[in-house]
């Protein structure tokens, strides 16, 4: 390592002295590709050090060979500067391995080791940086670095103030950081030229890396490895401080297609998630690369020949070291060192060793001695002896105080994700002083003048991405995750990244569970742990007011407002834990707990409408759209046979779906705004949309439990558009999208019932339906770039008429059906498609019903002698048509009440039907006609028929005793009807006498008295009436009979009997006083006509106090009579 720049005479600092003899604890085969650690103990003190090697491109190690004293080093070898794998980058140029490191190294590892950053990893830097830093109370240097936070991870990148105003004075970019650094800092500003010393213990140094690479002399390149080595090896020589900076914040136009981006290490590396868009699976957030290799002309490029996982104490790194490694001496790997013999190794150079030797897993360092270029002698140190080397001794627990102390006071500074923070020591002072340059930056005229932005960004994202991909994520890294794409949204600009905006705001709505929002509040505690300690974005400045009080005296006043964070003496570093980080460094990462559906819902809606803007802003743009060559056909979406579901196309059958409901156009991809299939403008696209449906369905759901109609048909409205247009843009439908679609449909079917059930609040409804947020308005704007969405216009229009509102509500239900029957989906979703039946069911139910009421109505309006309409008629195949359809729907899914239900609905309607036939004729010669017996008979069909699908009483008491009512009513009508306009013209009196009790004892047999329900009353009434009337029945027999003396004998029982039950049931019954009375004096009127017959004195006398005993029982009824009247004239 050249060690003139530092060769001055620093003095170490109060406490290094201390020191003790350190140890090799584990020693083991160390080659690089082996995760080998190793831990040091110092004295008592132990200071752990263990390295893992993630990744490295160098070939297997070589011995080095022992120059002869007395080569000259002045002499260039035959073989230098000639790629060498062995000396890695070094190889190519004069720097020998102290090369610059770019400004964005530790962007390119954080690329590369994606897992590691945002958690587990502290600190991502060169070893060249972390060296300075830990070296900061030793050196009088200046220290100019770059500070980003990724998570609890800081990345340290050189900023190299020098580098980046030579460019500024070309380029006219970071002009606002020079003036800021000529008026805070250094007011003569110039460019430190290198002395010749310099270069020339470069030249020296890089000319015995090639000597000792073969050690003939004369030596020769070695092809063999490079050529293994590929591309990692073979990295351009750059000039000696040429860090090559990007220009602020572009994007290359071109998109290289290196194969080799991601390092091929010994070690499997993780895929590499690059800037990417989210593919075509609504589930899984399938991010798939996108810009393959477009960092790498950022200087991204993770270019170090290792990668090391070093935990130094409890400070977790990941390191980048192109330090050459060879094997000989006493253990399996050295480090090689020149050293100037008349320059004695201070206390810098002894901490640059140790510390390279730590990071590498080095277990000894070999020395070559020279004087003006000419070699004198070899000298094997181990690692642990490096701190006590004469004129070099320092303390191993310092080097760790000073560790912890840097990192916990950039971690207690640099708290805001995204910006950039500057750490700065000027030449010679001991101040250390953070600046946040994103701030200083927002301040001047470009806020996006700040090159570091975009890899920021892209990191943010990528880190991102990582968590979202990893299946086994548990909600509590969502806030993580939010935070990281909202820091990264930030920091771009709109316009220029359209894409990255996007997908981020994307993966945002993605991170809301939509379809679950019960489960919610489990996922709070976790979240809300890390609360305590998650920064807010006000939680700039430390409690503690020894760290950030006032100001050293010696430092400019100006620059308090400046600075964020200020070391007054760089002494204070060496102090254990003086900076002792108060917080762990986490982002405010609480996440939102929307325990409000609605709330939730807009959030998401909000990031999707960021992404339609950011799509759409970048279809405009792009104007260049190749044309259509017209040779080449053009893809039809039915050529691709895998693409077909079963035996006819999926698609196919869709459209004919889609056109059979008057959507049509539909039959090949149709995007009005020009968006090329397959561009990452339509995947996202299509993505950010299907987001939007399911967000409106849900929203369109809760308002449905609220209520609120009007709303929810609004919701439901916008969620069929947003998958109109998924439909117009999709090239290939998945079948959940289809499932997504049945459900929609569904739901509207039921608002659209509800709308028609809800009828006396239409303009509250009307009201809510016709509201619209600018939200919404913005996101239907994107919809209709694409397409008319009018596909399912005669699902969501809010009618005033009945009859059409339960005829759109029947059709969304079919076509929700009609869905199901594509491809596989009824079989999958079982409970999807039964609910769907159901709901047919249902509404053909209340369809029949409206048409059959409606003919009610007709009928009731009717001239008594008119003949039945032809409109009634239509009104009853309708109804009639509803109900059969009804009860298939019911049946096929076994559901017996509910077509039961419907059985007796169809029964009642053929009811109506006997009834309207009843009018015709004129009152006096009415006779009860073949029609009206037809009808009635069909009815009896129908409701004996819900019996036997009822089966028992016990599967649904309310339903079967509803219908046996009904029963019961049809055959009492029937027996009435007929006795009282008894058909003579057409059948014998005897027969229409059979007929009327054969119907009346029905109807008694399905009359249940006995039974304690709201309808015994009823009940009770009518099977009074019906013996009532069969008794009476009789005894007009028995008067108007000649003849056969022994009917005469079984109608005068039967005529008793009857009235003997009336009475009973009668005087059950509180409000059927009239009735009592008048089968009592039937009844004393037919003991009167036995009398007539009768011969006996004896006989008589008996059968007349018998008819006395009748009157006397009377009494209960003139009773409730008399309360009545009473009551009446009191009212």
């Amino acid at each position: 390592m050249g060690d003139s720049k530092e060769a001055g005479a620093e003095s170490p600092p109060a406490g290094a002295a201390a020191r003790g003899g350190l140890s090799l604890l584990s020693q083991g085969e160390s080659e690089e590709p082996s995760a080998q650690g190793s831990a040091l103990f110092l004295g008592g003190n132990e200071v752990k050090s263990r390295a893992v090697v993630k990744y490295s491109s160098a070939p297997p190690r070589t011995a080095f060979a022992r120059l002869e004293e007395k080569t000259d080093l002045k002499l260039p070898p035959a073989n230098w500067l000639r790629e060498s794998a062995k000396l890695g980058p070094a190889g190519t140029t004069i720097l020998g391995n102290s090369k610059k490191s770019k400004p964005f190294s530790s962007f390119g590892m954080a690329y590369d080791f994606i897992d590691s950053v945002g958690n587990d990893v502290d600190v991502v830097s060169d070893s060249e940086n972390i060296k300075k830093l830990l070296k900061i109370p030793y050196s009088k240097s200046h220290v100019s670095m770059a500070v980003h936070r990724i998570g609890r991870t800081l990345l340290l990148d050189e900023l190299d103030i020098q580098e980046l105003f030579m460019r500024s004075s070309q380029t006219g970019d970071w002009t606002w950081l020079k003036e800021f650094y000529q008026r805070l800092i250094d007011q003569k500003w110039q460019r430190k030229k290198k002395s010749k010393e310099h270069w020339y213990q470069k030249a020296i140094l890089s000319k015995f890396l090639y000597y000792s690479i073969n050690g003939d002399g004369a030596a020769q390149p070695v092809p063999s490895a490079a050529e293994q080595q590929g591309p990692s090896s073979s990295h351009q020589a750059t000039d000696s401080d040429g860090a090559s900076w990007p220009a602020p914040f572009e994007m290359p136009s071109s998109v290289s297609e290196d194969p080799s981006a991601s390092s091929q290490g010994s070690e499997p590396l993780e895929p590499s998630y690059i800037v990417g868009h989210v593919a075509s699976a609504p589930k899984e957030q399938n991010l798939t690369t996108l810009f393959n290799d477009g960092e790498n002309s950022q200087g991204l490029k993770n270019d170090f020949v290792r990668n090391i996982l070093w935990t130094f104490e409890d400070i977790h790194m990941l390191v980048g070291s192109n330090m050459p490694i060879f094997g000989g001496g006493r253990y399996p790997a050295v480090s090689l060192r020149l050293r100037d013999n008349n320059k004695p190794i201070n206390v810098l150079t002894g901490i640059d060793y140790w510390l390279d030797n730590l990071i590498c897993n080095v277990p000894e360092l070999v020395m070559c001695f020279h004087v003006n270029g000419i070699v004198q002698k070899y000298e094997m140190i181990k690692t642990e002896e490096i701190p006590n080397l004469e004129n070099s001794n320092f303390s191993t627990k310092v080097i760790k105080d000073i560790a912890q102390n840097i990192l916990s006071f950039l971690k207690s500074n640099c708290t805001k994700e995204g910006h950039t923070y500057w750490l700065f020591k000027a030449s010679g002072s001991d101040i250390v002083k953070l600046y946040d340059l994103t701030t200083l930056c927002e301040e001047t005229e470009d806020k996006y003048q700040n090159p570091f932005t975009m890899p920021v960004a892209i990191l943010l994202y990528k880190v991102a991405c990582n968590m979202m991909m990893k299946k086994n994520q548990n909600k509590k890294h969502y806030g993580t995750i939010r935070t990281l794409l909202l820091n990264c949204v930030k920091l771009l600009d709109k316009s220029r990244h359209p894409q990255i905006i996007a997908s981020a705001n994307y993966m945002l709505s993605e991170l809301f569970q939509l379809d679950e929002p019960k489960k919610e509040e489990s996922s709070e505690s976790p979240l809300n742990e890390n609360s305590d300690e998650s920064y807010s974005e006000e939680e700039e400045e430390l409690a503690d007011s020894d760290e950030n009080g006032s100001y050293g005296t010696g430092s400019d006043p100006s620059d308090d407002n400046k600075a964020v964070a200020i070391i007054k003496s760089v002494g204070e570093l060496s102090v254990p834990e003086k900076y002792k980080s108060i917080h762990q460094i986490r982002p405010s990462c609480t996440f939102p707990v929307c325990h409000d559906t609605e709330e939730r819902c807009r959030l998401v809606l909000s990031y999707v409408l960021e992404g339609l803007k950011s799509v759409d802003s970048s279809i405009k743009k792009e104007s260049d759209l190749p044309a259509a060559d017209p040779n080449t056909p053009i893809p039809l979406k039915y050529e691709d046979e895998s693409t077909r579901g079963g035996p006819e196309g999926l698609e196919k059958q869709m459209a004919l779906f889609l056109d059979k409901m008057g959507s049509l156009q539909k039959g090949n991809y149709s995007s009005q705004s020009g968006m090329i299939p397959g561009s990452w403008q339509h995947k996202m696209k299509l993505q950010l949309i299907l987001k939007s449906s399911k967000a409106y369905y849900v929203l369109s759901d809760a308002a449905m439990s609220l209520q609120k109609y009007g709303r929810a048909l609004r919701y439901i409205k916008l969620a069929l558009q947003s998958h109109d247009t998924y439909c117009c843009l999709c090239t290939n439908m998945l079948s959940e999208v289809l499932l997504f679609l049945s459900q929609y449909l569904t739901l509207c079917g039921d608002i659209q019932l509800m709308l028609a059930q809800n009828a006396n609040n239409r303009a509250a409804h009307l009201e809510e339906f016709n509201y619209q947020t600018k939200e919404d308005q913005e996101i239907l704007h994107s919809l209709h770039r694409e397409s008319p969405c009018q596909g399912f216009a005669w699902a969501t229009d809010l009618s005033t008429d009945l009859e059409s509102q339960l005829s759109v509500s029947c059709k969304c239900y079919e076509a929700a059906n009609e869905i199901l029957q594509f491809s596989d989906l009824k079989s999958q979703n079982p409970e999807h498609y039964v609910q769907v039946l159901k709901r047919m069911g249902n509404i053909r139910n209340e369809i029949g019903v409206f048409y059959m009421n409606q003919a009610a109505a007709l009928q009731s309006e009717r001239v008594v002698s008119k003949s039945v309409s032809t409109a009634e008629q239509q009104l009853w195949k309708k109804s009639f048509s509803c109900f059969e359809k009804g009860i298939h729907n019911f049946e096929s899914i076994d559901d017996a009440t509910n077509a039961a239900l419907l059985l007796c609905n169809t029964g009642r309607l053929m009811r109506i039907c006997a009834q309207a036939h009843c009018g015709a004729g004129d009152e006096f010669k009415r006779e009860f006609s073949p029609e009206e017996g037809l009808y009635y008979n069909k009815a009896v069909d129908y409701y004996l028929k819900a019996l036997r699908s009822l089966g028992t009483r016990d599967i649904h008491p309310a339903v079967w005793d509803s219908v046996n009512w009904e029963l019961s009513t049809t055959y009492f009508t029937m027996a009435t009807l007929q006795q009282d306009y008894a058909p003579l013209s057409r059948k014998a009196q005897e027969q229409i006498e059979k007929e009327v009790s054969e119907a009346m004892m029905k109807s008694l047999k399905h009359c249940d008295v006995d039974s304690v329900s709201a309808r015994q009353p009823l009940c009770q009434y009518r099977a009074a009436t019906i013996h009532h009337r069969l008794a009476s029945m009789y005894h007009s027999c028995l008067r108007n009979q000649v003849g056969d003396e022994h009917l005469r004998k079984q109608h005068r029982v039967l005529a008793d009997l009857h009235y003997s039950k009336a009475v009973k049931l009668f005087q059950l019954l509180k409000d059927a006083p009239c009735e009592l009375l008048r089968v009592q004096l039937e009844r004393v009127a037919f003991a009167e006509f036995q009398m007539t017959s009768q011969n006996s004195n004896v006989g008589k006398l008996k059968t007349l106090s018998g008819a006395l005993d009748i009157m006397v029982r009377t009494k209960h009824a003139f009773q409730l009579i008399r309360k009545e009247l009473v009551e009446e004239f009191d009212q």
